[in-house]
């Protein structure tokens, strides 16, 4: 228990330029807080003591406006960033190495029965309002842009944009070595070929009137 919250201090001192110290973490972080508050609902509901799990999951939400079903299975070294808003379901799969932005929803789509929560791999990056709804896997090394609506399964070393989400970039990097700030935006992406489109079309019209300008 004490190895995991090591870890779990060292994650966000990592990851967080601001945390200074690992008594800050521990005393100011809600992501930190709703981690720890998990992790001892989470094995209350696998003891068979889901009442006092569902109590110690409401008291974290109470304290963190951060809602992890105790249910949900989290791997090691889960840095929640700000955290307010961010929603896990029951049936929530979470790799090791992962990060969740504010905002963020891992939920359902009020379709399925049994597994009805994603599943998400090892080093995935979810930005600040993304959602990722129904029983679909994100591979390891995934990041999901802030806003994006995943409806669908994202392979590994991906990066997926939009509403829906779509695949923008295959790369194979390592997320840590990725931020929020450097997304492809498929929209912009394809204005500039729509204009690219546009000037040689314009090129090609003026072309043969200039040619006979000249001869004239």
């Amino acid at each position: 228990m004490f190895e995991r919250m090591k870890e779990d201090i060292a994650v966000i001192r990592e990851k967080d330029p601001a945390a200074r110290s690992a008594l800050e973490v521990m005393l100011l972080y809600n992501g930190f807080k709703a981690v720890r508050m998990y992790r001892r609902a989470h094995w209350c509901f696998t003891h068979n003591l889901k009442f006092f799990a569902r109590w110690i999951s409401q008291r974290c939400v109470r304290k963190t406006n951060i809602e992890i079903h105790p249910g949900a299975e989290i791997g090691r070294r889960l840095f929640i960033d700000h955290g307010t808003g961010v929603v896990i379901g029951e049936t929530a799969v979470i790799g090791d190495d992962c990060t969740l932005y504010q905002g963020v929803t891992l939920g359902g789509t009020g379709k399925d029965k049994g597994k009805r929560h994603p599943t998400l791999g090892n080093h995935v990056m979810v930005g600040a309002g993304a959602k990722v709804l129904g029983p679909i896997t994100i591979g390891s090394n995934v990041r999901i842009a802030a806003g994006a609506v995943v409806l669908s399964e994202i392979p590994d070393d991906c990066t997926a944009v939009g509403v829906p989400a779509r695949v923008v970039r295959r790369n194979g990097a390592k997320i840590v070595e990725l931020d929020q700030v450097h997304i492809p935006d498929p929209v912009a992406q394809e204005l500039c070929r729509l204009e690219h489109r546009i000037e040689l079309l314009e090129k090609a019209l003026t072309g043969p009137s200039e040619a006979s300008g000249t001869k004239g």
